[in-house]
């Protein structure tokens, strides 16, 4: 009887043990975090209109409503479950500003979203007058799938986006159907094309009619006929805007100190919609081969330049989707503030649903790249000569893969002329370190990545007399070019080199002016491909 009255006394334990582990079940599952939305930018159009936003919920949630005044809800406050919220805007903001709204979405599990609402202001004409319907051929490529396809990339520098006209007013030649077949014949399959439309012809633009925003369409045909010279070759091609049309019309470099605030910000962004609807439209009938980049190496170091970048990249994404056809479904590349991987890592982790800003709505899903650019150590890859904040570096690599003489060595000289021109950061490790995280934070999460620019200097010349210094130098940026190109495929980034490797003369034909990186870069390409496990390799 003593064992049975046990075995109840356990029994009845048991039960109070499990009833107090469901409670505390249910306790913690209502405390989770169930808000599926994070804090996001939305855009109404200037004209009017409304877009959706849909989220779930494990908890009642509301809005404060305060305030609203142009917007409306089609639900402020609902229950637990899924819910979809239709935000209107009043139609046609002539007010002379943009405006914006800050609702906050409370939800009964203790979890708050900022959703900010802008409406931009008219200021210039709309170009999407001939906007058709969705057209899905030869478009059915993710993003991702064409990162897969794409096994390196080239820049045509120095060209299109030259001031004045493409006439060899920084070097290069016309860019002609030759140097796309030689890329081909050589394994590239991917090009990027810096073009400049902001600014009077005069001054080394391309618009037209400044207060109507035009560009020339004679220069749109150019680009037209270019991009079509890669279509010829099967090749991808990428065409951005190459400066902020926010930085005193294109002509002090596409870097500026500061961003433009206010009314100012509002007719930059109105112009970065009205180019893109030109462009979008004029480039409309290619297909998954060109894609689109919003901008260039846009400051933005701080929340509210960050912002404005992201603002500008909203604006593109609206413009070029709207005007249809097979842009409906084109794939778009989004470049980071600066084009910096830091910023990239920092701000715009997608896993971080508390970042401020947030990457842009795309409402084509799968369809969108990350662009960020590399050029680091900047001492080594961009100073030609010492400069205030720092010396020119020359040699570049502490591992030991150099073979001279007989045996491995780093790149690093021994000479101790130049040994203050060693670099001490930003090497190997660094590099694999950067890849690493990005693709965790974005590729891995099916956001493909774009690696527009990088490059090394050229520093041999700086070692006249000193030969072994010299060769050391030129093997460095060789070594350089092909490691970073090894990480970047192997951690799903398409590598685009900025210049060197293929020279265009005027006059004659294009060719290949440094065998031994191209072969270099192949082999790297390769091997990061193999790592992956994915991709397209050089044959």
């Amino acid at each position: 009887m003593m064992i049975k009255k046990i075995g109840t006394a356990y029994k009845i334990a048991g039960i109070f043990i499990a009833l107090a582990a469901v409670v505390s079940c249910k306790k913690n599952s209502i405390n989770a975090a169930q808000l599926t939305l994070g804090n996001i930018t939305d855009t109404i159009p200037a004209g009017g209109g409304a877009v959706a936003l849909t989220f779930n919920s494990n908890a009642a949630w509301s809005i404060d409503t305060t305030g609203l005044g142009w917007l409306k809800l089609s639900q402020t406050s609902g229950g637990s479950g899924a819910a979809t919220i239709t935000l209107t805007g009043a139609a046609n903001n002539k007010l002379g500003a943009s405006r914006s709204l800050l609702l906050n979405l409370n939800a009964g599990n203790g979890q708050i979203r900022r959703i900010t609402v802008w409406q931009d202001v008219i200021i210039y004409p709309s170009y999407n007058t001939s906007a058709i319907a969705a057209d899905a051929s030869g478009m059915s490529s993710t993003a991702s799938q064409i990162a897969n396809n794409i096994t390196y990339g080239w820049n045509f520098y120095n060209t299109l986006e030259a001031p004045g006209s493409e006439q060899g007013s920084w070097g290069p030649p016309p860019i002609t159907q030759q140097q796309f077949d030689m890329l081909k014949a050589n394994g590239v399959n991917a090009v990027r094309i810096p073009i400049r439309y902001d600014g009077t012809i005069a001054n080394g633009g391309h618009v037209i009619n400044t207060k109507t925003a035009q560009i020339d369409p004679v220069w749109l045909a150019r680009i037209h006929q270019i991009v079509q010279y890669a279509i010829n070759d099967g090749i991808y091609v990428t065409i951005n805007i190459h400066y902020d049309p926010g930085n005193n019309n294109g002509n002090n470099g596409n870097n500026p100190s500061t961003q433009p605030t206010g009314a100012v910000q509002d007719t930059a962004n109105a112009k970065h919609k009205a180019f893109w609807e030109q462009i979008a439209t004029a480039m409309r009938d290619f297909d998954e081969h060109l894609m689109f980049a919003s901008l260039n190496e846009t400051v933005g170091t701080d929340m509210s330049s960050m912002l404005a970048v992201m603002r500008y990249h909203q604006t593109f994404i609206n413009a070029v989707r709207s005007t249809g056809g097979k842009n409906v479904y084109r794939t778009l590349v989004i470049q980071s503030p600066s084009a910096s991987t830091d910023i990239l890592n920092q701000y715009l982790d997608p896993t971080n649903v508390y970042k401020t800003p947030s990457l842009p709505t795309d409402p084509t899903p799968h369809k969108m790249m990350l662009e960020f650019h590399y050029y680091s150590p900047s001492q080594f890859c961009i100073l030609g000569g010492d400069a205030s904040w720092g010396k020119e570096l020359y040699f570049w690599g502490s591992r030991k893969t150099y073979f001279v003489n007989g045996k491995y060595d780093t790149y690093h000289t021994t000479n101790t002329l130049f040994l203050d021109r060693n670099c001490s950061y930003n090497e190997e490790n660094y590099a694999d370190s950067i890849f690493k995280t990005v693709k965790k934070r974005f590729a891995d999460k099916g956001i493909p990545l774009f690696m527009g620019e990088y490059a090394p200097q050229y520093h041999a010349e700086r070692l006249t007399g000193y030969p072994a210094d010299s060769l050391k130098a030129l093997a460095s940026a060789t070594h350089f070019t092909a490691y970073i190109a090894q990480q970047a495929k192997a951690n799903g980034v398409i590598p685009y080199l900025w210049a060197g490797v293929f020279n265009r003369p005027s006059g004659a034909a294009a060719y290949v002016g440094d065998q031994v990186t191209l072969d270099s870069i192949k082999v790297g390409v390769n091997r990061g491909i193999a790592a992956y496990g994915q991709g397209t390799p050089f044959k």
